[in-house]
């Protein structure tokens, strides 16, 4: 976990292509995918929204040109959270159609790349969660990070109320749930929330950077290593020992596993392709 200086951007000769749905934001730089979400005010969340991600997200995670996801928003927000005005409607129609949101998280959180939470701006409620279901959590000096539902008589209940407590504790995430106070980047960044903080001046340059870092990496062996984490925590320790035990199998089969052995023997570096 780190506080980094803002990398500064590189010239590049070709703007990447865009698509667009009605509050998405598709671009693609090489490898990297990046999924910006663009609901003014406050990209809050809607059962649109949802539906738009649920759409979006898996042909990118099945795209073997797409060796990392980057998922960012616009203006001052990350994402904000679920929108109140839809959330009033208390029918059950309309709270299942929201609770789809833990949908788009757990396809993050199983998608077979890394996936990167770039916080432009305020993440609250919702999206704090989402940001909890991505692999790497990158926040801006000018955003803030926390689940303020109590305050609404809610509480974290799109997936947060259960990664809160497998990433800081039980203690820890229920009074910072119970409490619903927005944490500084640098607080966030102590308490384990955020992986990186870096100054809004060169923010995007950075996220870019980490995540060409990232495609570059063996993305066939990080797919099998979150499987293997995912499905291992919580089980018995001769059991998740049996699941990896698996996933090594699967492993040895992989051609990036084959170029980086051959490429240390080699004495070169290793060119790996998500294979």
């Amino acid at each position: 976990m780190t506080q980094e200086k803002p990398t500064q951007e590189k010239p590049t000769e070709e703007k990447p292509a865009e698509e667009k749905t009605s509050v998405l934001h598709v671009t693609r730089d090489g490898a990297v995918a990046t999924v910006r979400v663009d609901r003014p005010k406050a990209n809050a969340v809607d059962p649109a929204m949802i539906e738009e991600l649920l759409a979006t997200l898996p042909p990118l995670a099945a795209d073997p040109e797409v060796r990392c996801i980057v998922v960012t928003g616009t203006g001052r927000f990350f994402v904000a959270g679920a929108d109140i005005a839809v959330m009033r409607d208390l029918s059950a129609q309309n709270q299942a159609k929201m609770r789809r949101w833990i949908h788009v998280q757990r396809m993050i959180e199983q998608a077979p790349k890394p996936v990167v939470a770039a916080m432009n701006g305020h993440a609250l409620g919702g999206g704090a969660e989402l940001s909890l279901a991505c692999d790497l959590r990158i926040i801006s000096t000018e955003a803030t990070f926390g689940f303020p539902e109590m305050r609404l008589g809610l509480f974290p209940g799109a997936g947060g109320s259960q990664r809160l407590p497998r990433l800081v504790g039980p203690h820890l995430a229920k009074r910072l749930m119970i409490e619903g106070d927005r944490l500084t980047p640098q607080r966030a960044l102590e308490l384990g929330l955020v992986d990186v903080v870096v100054e809004q001046d060169g923010f995007e340059a950075t996220v870019a950077e980490r995540a060409r870092r990232l495609a570059a990496q063996p993305t066939a062996t990080i797919a099998l290593l979150k499987r293997v984490v995912d499905e291992g925590y919580g089980l018995p320790i001769e059991q998740a020992l049996e699941r990896e035990e698996q996933g090594v199998a699967e492993l040895i089969g992989t051609a990036d596993t084959a170029e980086g052995l051959q490429a240390f023997l080699d004495k070169r570096a290793p060119v790996f392709t998500g294979r």
